[in-house]
């Protein structure tokens, strides 16, 4: 083919290429235009509503109404099910037939009564294909059901994606028609796309770009959209630049298929159940078409779903993950947050998960996957390594607002130094595309540079589902080691990681929490979901050791196991890393509160331990409450002596035995202070830290202090503050006898917006750090902002205390609900309430009731069992009235104190054991004993999904079982009982 010399201009060689497949532009005579050839309409279309999510064989005995493409369903939430009557033309023998059905509402496609095809026009699934070439022999007219969902792929949200939903918005069945495609035009197309992408993204001064450029013009030139002839040698002309390889020490992307699912956010949980179908159903039909696609899928909470709602396609999973192309990866229950879960219920996530997969799939997960979560605990490697993970892959920490994380690959290294191996995919994204771009920002963002020669790179669509199309597939396929690329290739996590783990001398190490720099108002957002949390895993700590200790005491008790295995799951599935952490749309926030109340009905068996308690007892010390003259109230029981004054601020708090002063001169305790609180974007996730400079007291009176309970066993003061023309607050501050802490049982009426509540303790203690409790142990962080690191950390999240400390002496924060802290300089502050309107735009309205503490003390907080009086704030006696008398008994005791038997329940796999979990909560190097007086026969060490360690038993002697414990160490014991 003759042609003159092509001129040098970048810029109209590269628009000319564009046009030639644009969607948009001169789609009359360019490439795109041939994508679909004839077209045929469908030979009826009826559908019917309803407002609930129904099976098939439900849905096929409807009566269904005529429609036409043009009319509109909903409202939002409701299943639109249409019944699709076809007929392929004779005319179209030998042609690729689809069925082409464009909608604003999620899809799935039905044939025989099992689900087939998901379409979702967001996701780029709009065609399914009836046949790849149609013969004489196969049928030509049938019937196919669509299921719509009246939602799209990321909700309803109003004017913007995280708004909060609209309800009454309806979804418009924009296309249904048959079409005739041309695969070699998508072929054609795809090689344009990605010689485009090429020249764009290496840039105006790269010789390969420059190659592409020049490739892709020839290409123009020698291609006729209207002469189909003319597209193999325009083929070939790609395919020779994509076969140009490049060296031997090149870096290699492993590209891995997924479909980040959220298990809900601005959808419901029902809804997830068929975006998991619709999603996997459509992995399934790629895997078939390319036996190297590999999908990665997490989260047996949501295979636990297929499975139960789409047997016979759970079946087809099962084939596939046999064959190694479907493969479950993370090992846990969800993909839970990172930060606000107790250790016990971290220990859950995984023990569940792990059980899940080994009995399904017949694997225990090796990788611990959590790509979007908001900050990892300092004590997941730990509890990682205990679950039989020693990898983990996430990506959020690219979402630092402040500071950049300076690794991908690494080992991270726990509160305990267990560590894993570490990779963020350096494109920062788990739904990429399979796009030139996507494979060079892989490349160029490698942080390890040097020292890490591979890098993982997740496509499909993902977060509201969808997952990988087959031209993302195509993409993949032109470039496997193409010059100026890096070399791309299909792998799963087990063979990516091996590779990482051959070069593993040359890596660095992170020690301590992955500290996520944004959406920290997580940590208070929704503060319903977060006591039903906290209150929930109390009540299945308690019912469990109750249980437990019932079984030993009486063989003819029934352990309640499936109860109990059914309201973790309820637990642990609101742990999700958008439903504990409260940024998700009202519908769940209802969901999940319904769960947490589903709680409340547990097992009525004997506690821990068992004593009487009569009325007559008399503390050696009661509590003594004076009104001054001032109007101030004078607390006092023996350790604290307390003033209050008339707002029920504390102008006083000392330690009477060393008579130490706790609150800072000039200042009060149990300051409330309200803050404007509008983030940049993310309403219900993001605290910026400007917020601080809108600090306003909360002062005004509403009902002044008096005194409720004069003393004795409990004096009680009680107030009430106007926080707006909206709010109030009622508080009372209760001091108990012989008690260490000061308490406040506080109640909001709380009707703000975009304010946030706190209160604050100034305090006369000086320490550059403050300890915060985490799973199964405490940190530090700054109390000073000397650098960005530090004063990115403004906001902090703890459990149930926070204390400062300077040498002997400090003050502690308690709580029974709240995860927010911040402490500046000598500040300690407890984030109490938020107000955003985003997902969900009646966030924390309402009645809040919860209870936090001070407490003042001596030495260190090891020292003065702050933890265990944080233990006792949150795990109250249970009191059972009229109980027939016996004598005191402890079931198990522990020694020293810095070890906390933290969890005894019945073993998963051995009915007549129990599994005791125990951990080192000061940071020390100790040797401890574990009594009991229950009949034990045998004590075996077991990791935290109850497989044994060693096979020998841990030696029992008189005095109890001895084990040595390294600082924030977990162990965990398997019991057998005579």
């Amino acid at each position: 083919m003759f042609h003159q010399p092509v001129l040098k201009n970048r810029r109209t060689l590269l628009e000319r290429a564009e046009k030639f497949v644009s969607d948009v532009y001169f789609t009359d005579c360019n490439l795109r235009g041939r994508l679909y050839g004839e077209t045929c309409p469908l030979k009826s279309l009826s559908s019917f509503m309803t407002s609930k999510r129904i099976s098939f064989s439900e849905a096929v005995q409807q009566t269904f109404e005529p429609c036409s493409v043009g009319d509109s369903f909903g409202p939002t939430w409701w299943t639109c099910w249409f019944k699709v009557f076809l007929t392929i033309p004779d005319a179209w023998r030998g042609k690729e037939v689809h069925l082409c059905w464009e909608s604003d509402g999620e899809g799935m496609i039905w044939r025989d009564g099992q689900p087939c095809q998901g379409l979702t026009k967001e996701g780029e699934k709009t065609s399914f294909i009836l046949t790849p070439s149609l013969k004489d022999e196969e049928p030509h007219s049938f019937t196919l059901y669509v299921e719509m969902a009246c939602n799209g792929l990321f909700g309803a949200g109003k004017d913007s994606a995280i708004a909060a939903p609209d309800p009454h918005r309806t979804y418009t069945l924009q296309r249904a028609e048959l079409v005739v495609f041309h695969r070699h035009v998508r072929e054609l197309l795809t090689d344009f796309e990605m010689l485009v992408d090429i020249v764009k993204f290496l840039g105006e001064d790269n010789q390969r770009g420059y190659q592409a450029l020049f490739t892709v013009n020839e290409m123009v030139n020698l291609c006729d959209p209207a002469n189909p002839s003319s597209f193999l040698g325009t083929h070939s002309l790609a395919q020779k630049f994509f076969s140009q390889k490049n060296g031997e020490s090149q870096h290699t992307v492993h590209t891995m298929g997924h479909c980040h699912i959220d298990s809900a956010w601005l959808w419901p949980y029902e809804e997830t159940i068929r975006k998991c179908a619709r999603s996997w159903v459509t992995a399934i039909r790629l895997m078939e078409k390319n036996p190297d696609f590999i999908f990665t899928c997490s989260q047996a909470q949501q295979f636990e779903w297929v499975k139960q709602w789409y047997p016979g396609l759970f079946s087809e999973i099962k084939h596939f993950v046999k064959k190694g192309q479907f493969v479950p990866v993370g090992g846990t229950w969800v993909e839970m947050d990172g930060n606000l879960p107790s250790g016990e219920s971290m220990v859950r996530q995984f023990l569940l998960g792990q059980h899940f997969f080994q009995q399904e799939f017949g694997i225990y997960c090796k990788e611990f996957w959590l790509p979007d979560t908001f900050g990892y605990s300092a004590q997941l490697p730990q509890i990682m390594r205990g679950s039989g993970i020693t990898r983990f892959l996430t990506q959020k920490l690219s979402w630092n607002l402040v500071n950049t994380f300076p690794h991908n690959t690494f080992f991270w290294e726990g509160l305990d130094s267990s560590r894993v191996l570490t990779h963020f995919p350096p494109g920062n994204s788990y739904e990429m595309k399979g796009r030139v771009e996507d494979f060079l920002k892989t490349l160029r963002n490698n942080k390890d540079k040097g020292r890490v020669n591979h890098s993982a790179l997740l496509f499909g669509f993902g977060d509201g589902g969808g997952g990988p199309t087959q031209l993302m597939l195509d993409r993949i396929h032109r470039v496997p080691d193409t010059d100026g690329l890096p070399k791309v290739q299909m792998s799963c996590p087990d063979v990516f990681f091996s590779k990482l783990e051959a070069d593993s001398s040359l890596f660095c190490s992170w020690s301590g929490e992955l500290f996520l720099e944004l959406h920290n108002g997580t940590y208070t957002t929704q503060a319903q979901i977060k006591l039903g949390n906290r209150q929930c895993e109390v009540l299945l700590h308690d019912a469990e050791v109750a249980s437990s200790l019932a079984l030993c005491r009486n063989s003819a008790f029934q352990y309640p196991s499936s109860r109990l295995q059914e309201l973790w799951r309820l637990l642990l599935l609101n742990q999700f890393h958008d439903v504990l952490p409260g940024s998700c749309i009202e519908m769940v926030v209802q969901d999940a509160l319904g769960y947490y109340q589903g709680k409340s009905s547990l097992v009525k068996v004997p506690s821990v331990g068992i004593t009487s308690i009569t009325a007559s007892v008399q503390p050696e010390c009661p509590v003594s409450v004076i009104v001054q003259e001032d109007g101030n109230v004078l607390m006092e029981n023996g350790i604290l002596r307390v003033v209050v004054n008339k707002t029920g601020s504390l102008l006083s708090l000392c330690l009477v035995k060393t008579n130490r002063e706790a609150i800072s001169d000039s200042c009060c305790g149990n300051q409330f202070v309200l803050f404007d609180d509008v983030p940049l974007y993310w309403d219900a996730w993001d605290v910026m830290d400007y917020h601080l400079q809108t600090r306003k007291p909360v002062v005004e009176v509403d009902k002044p202090l008096s005194v409720v309970s004069a003393g004795g066993l409990r004096g009680t003061v009680t107030y009430t503050l106007r926080i707006s023309e909206k709010s109030s607050l009622t508080q009372d501050i209760i001091l108990d006898a012989m008690c260490p802490y000061l308490k406040f049982s506080t109640k909001v009426d709380w009707a703000e917006s975009h304010k946030f509540l706190k209160v604050e303790f100034p305090v006369r203690v000086h320490n550059p750090y403050a300890s915060y409790e985490v799973q199964f142990g405490h940190v530090q962080r700054p109390t000073h902002r000397n650098t960005s690191w530090d004063w990115a950390r403004f906001e902090v999240w703890g459990h149930k205390w926070a204390d400062l400390s300077e040498y002997g002496f400090g003050v502690a924060l308690l709580n029974d609900c709240k995860y927010g802290y911040s402490t500046y300089r000598n500040t300690l502050s407890l984030s109490l309430l938020r107000a955003p309107k985003a997902p969900d735009a009646n966030a924390d309205i309402g009645q809040h009731h919860f209870t936090y503490a001070v407490m003042p003390h001596s030495g260190s907080f090891q020292e003065s069992s702050v933890i265990q009086c944080a233990y006792n704030l949150n795990f109250p006696l249970r009191l059972f009235p009229n109980a027939p008398d016996q004598s005191s008994w402890s079931a198990f005791s522990i020694n020293p104190s810095a070890v906390i038997l933290e969890t005894i329940k019945q073993a998963e796999n051995h009915k007549d054991a129990l599994v005791v979990r125990m951990f080192e909560s000061h940071g020390s190097s100790v040797s401890a004993t574990l009594t009991t007086t229950l009949p034990l026969r045998e004590a075996i060490l077991c990791d935290l999904v109850e497989r044994r360690i060693s096979a020998q038993p841990t030696p029992v002697t008189a005095s109890g079982i001895s084990l040595d414990f390294q600082p924030f160490q977990i162990v965990s014991l398997l019991l057998f009982f005579q």
